[in-house]
């Protein structure tokens, strides 16, 4: 349960996204791409996710960890499964994102 409540959570399921291609990333580079979200909530979900040992900050910027690794491997597939169920599903809003 303590790891649906950290994803639950505004942006973290967006920030774990954001790094899936393991290319290290600057707070500055994650604000950007993180639709609206604050520069404190930000901060908040960074220093969850590390505390959870799913990012880490490396030397080039932040980048997910072993963990954060496989957890978003076992994401992918709910997310090809979202983007089918979407797509079948009139009057939901589709969101196109790169798996």
């Amino acid at each position: 349960m303590a790891l649906l409540d950290l994803l639950g959570r505004r942006g973290t399921l967006r920030l774990l996204w954001e790094l899936r291609d393991g290319h290290p990333q600057s707070f500055r580079l994650l604000r950007a791409s993180a639709d609206g979200i604050s520069p404190s909530v930000l901060n908040t979900r960074i220093k969850e996710l590390r505390e959870a040992r799913l990012v880490e900050l490396a030397e080039a910027g932040y980048t997910l960890t072993a963990e954060g690794r496989e957890l978003v491997r076992h994401l992918k597939p709910l997310n090809r499964w979202a983007e089918v169920w979407a797509a079948a599903s009139p009057g939901r809003p589709q969101r196109a994102e790169n798996s």
